[in-house]
C-alpha cells in the first residue's frame, strides 16, 4: 500500500516560458553535452536549419544551455529539463522517453542536489557485497541515497521491490561509513505525485527540488538508517 505522510506541491520548472511544439521531442535527440552548431543539430534531428536555430535559441532564452559564437553548449541534465517541461505540457510520454537515458536522469538529480548545497557523489560503488548507489547527496551530517528509476510504468509491486533494495543499499552504506545517518529515496521520471512505501519517499523528478527544500523539516516522516 502506498502511503503519503506529507504532500509536496511544486512544479520544478514553473517559471518556464518556453514555447512548446511537438518538434521539441525530436529536438531532444540533438541535445548533447559540449558544443553543437545549428548544422550539427539539424543533421541529428533531421530538422531544417531555420527550425533548428529557432529551437536552440528558445532553449537558450529559457536558461537551458549557453551560446558562444556559433555554438550552443549543453550540460549534464539539460535534456531532462526540457523533457520535464514537455511532459508537463502533455506531450506523449512514450515518445519523450525514447530520447532520454539513465545518464540524463541521474545527471539532473545530482544537479538539483548541487544547487541545494549538497556534496554530491554519482554512481558510488560499495563492495562486499558489491552494490551501486546512483546518487548520494550529503549535507548537515545526513546522506540522501537515491535510486533513479527511468521506468515508463509503475506498480506497487515493482516500487516495493525497488524500496527494499534501496533500504539494503542504505544499510550497506551506513555499515561502511562510521557515524553516518542516511535516508533512502527513490526518484522517478513519470510518477505524478510523492508517495511513501515503508516510509521511503518515492519522488517524481519534477517535484524533487521542492522535496529537498522541505527535506529537513519532514525527516521524521521518513525512514532513517544510522549506525547502531
Amino acid at each position: 500500500m502506498l502511503l503519503a505522510p506529507k504532500t509536496y506541491i511544486s512544479i520544478m520548472y514553473q517559471n518556464f516560458q518556453m514555447k512548446i511544439n511537438p518538434k521539441m521531442i525530436v529536438g531532444l535527440q540533438g541535445i548533447i553535452q559540449g558544443g553543437v552548431s545549428v548544422k550539427d543539430f539539424s543533421a541529428v534531428t533531421k530538422m531544417t536549419d531555420d527550425d533548428s536555430k529557432t529551437m536552440l535559441d528558445e532553449f537558450i532564452k529559457n536558461d537551458i544551455g549557453t551560446k558562444q559564437d556559433e555554438f550552443y553548449y549543453f550540460e549534464d541534465g539539460d535534456k531532462l529539463k526540457i523533457a520535464i517541461s514537455l511532459l508537463e505540457r502533455g506531450l506523449p510520454i512514450d515518445e519523450i522517453s525514447i530520447a532520454l537515458d539513465w545518464r540524463d536522469f541521474e545527471g539532473l538529480t545530482a544537479e538539483i542536489l548541487t544547487e541545494k548545497n549538497f556534496a554530491v557523489i554519482k554512481n558510488m560503488m560499495l563492495t562486499k557485497p558489491r552494490m551501486e548507489i546512483d546518487v548520494v547527496g550529503i549535507r548537515l551530517g545526513i546522506a540522501i541515497l537515491i535510486d533513479c528509476k527511468h521506468w515508463k510504468r509503475y506498480n506497487t509491486s515493482s516500487l516495493s521491490n525497488a524500496v527494499k533494495k534501496q533500504i539494503e543499499r542504505t544499510k550497506h552504506y551506513v555499515s561502511k561509513t562510521p557515524g553516518a545517518i542516511a535516508v533512502p529515496v527513490i526518484v522517478t521520471l513519470y510518477q505524478d505525485k510523492i508517495d511513501f512505501i515503508e516510509n521511503v519517499p518515492i519522488v517524481p523528478i519534477f517535484q524533487f527540488a521542492s522535496f529537498i527544500d522541505e527535506f529537513y523539516g519532514n525527516i521524521d516522516s521518513m525512514k532513517t538508517i544510522g549506525t547502531d
